[in-house]
């Protein structure tokens, strides 16, 4: 990885020196901690009710018992860990060593095996993984940190088995690059068309390495820079066909944490596309 030192991948990773990278783990692991609690105390949370981690995904994926699943960016596997309570034979790829940490006790905490992989999702080893998974999906804040969807979309269709199903939920471009939002309370709250739906510039920004962590007061935060690519719908349907992929369904959702707030504006969608059996 220091190799690289730098120099910004296509799948958002941030590449940084040895120390700052050290830095980027340890501050990932802490901030899981600080969001869900320790491991031991997420598990004990996910056994509870591991569906309700899920939603609304879930509906999405069909009968998940006994299979092989794939998480792509899965971050610190709560969600695949859930998974893998209600049966599911759950893989995890992310390149964060600290994500990967967190996971690895939160899944031994829940009696789960769990399956990471650390690597860009780009670099997979496709000769091993091709064709090994029966649902690949990929969810909330993924695509933007892709400057080409191309690679990343033919890398979900690689590791599909023939009928297996592809799900991205992400957020919708008409919050994401349209319109802006302003205001507390759903009453107050008002909305302004401000973007470039069309916009194919791309954004630089600059991500804390301890974003969910407790910071100290006074303290320097470690931060790197990633650029994102805002992609129009269109641009993500397009994408998905031009894998190969067969597309079912494109849910747009509202808001699904309030019936009042951002009323009548699409803020995520769900597209569910299967892998021809030919």
């Amino acid at each position: 990885m220091n190799e690289n030192k730098g120099k910004q991948l296509h799948s958002g990773e941030v590449v940084t020196s040895a120390a700052s990278e050290e830095l980027w783990n340890e501050d990932t692991y802490s901030a899981w901690v600080a969001r869900f609690g320790t491991p031991e105390e997420a598990a004990a949370k996910l056994k509870k009710d591991p569906s309700a981690r899920i939603q609304p995904l879930i509906a999405h994926f069909g009968d998940i018992q006994g299979k092989r699943m794939m998480n792509i960016m899965g971050s610190n596997g709560y969600k695949a860990v859930a998974l893998g309570l209600l049966g599911a034979d759950v893989t995890v790829a992310d390149f964060s060593e600290g994500n990967a940490r967190y996971a690895a006790e939160l899944s031994e905490a829940a009696g789960v095996n769990l399956h990471y992989i650390v690597s860009d999702v780009l670099k997979l080893p496709l000769d091993e993984l091709s064709g090994a998974f029966d649902l690949v999906f990929a969810e909330q804040g993924i695509v933007h940190y892709f400057t080409d969807l191309k690679p990343f979309m033919d890398t979900a269709a690689a590791l599909l088995s023939p009928g297996g199903r592809f799900v991205l939920r992400d957020f919708h471009p008409v919050s994401t690059k349209l319109i802006s939002s302003k205001g507390s309370t759903a009453k107050i709250r008002k909305h302004k068309v401000t973007g470039d739906y069309f916009d194919e510039s791309l954004e630089e920004k600059k991500v804390s390495y301890s974003k969910y962590s407790p910071g100290e007061e006074g303290g320097e935060k470690q931060t790197g820079v990633v650029y994102w690519r805002k992609w129009t719908l269109g641009e993500i349907v397009t994408a998905v066909a031009a894998s190969g992929l067969i597309i079912e369904k494109l849910v747009e959702e509202p808001n699904l944490s309030s019936d009042v707030f951002d009323k009548g504006i699409p803020k995520t969608f769900v597209l569910s596309a299967v892998k021809p059996l030919g």
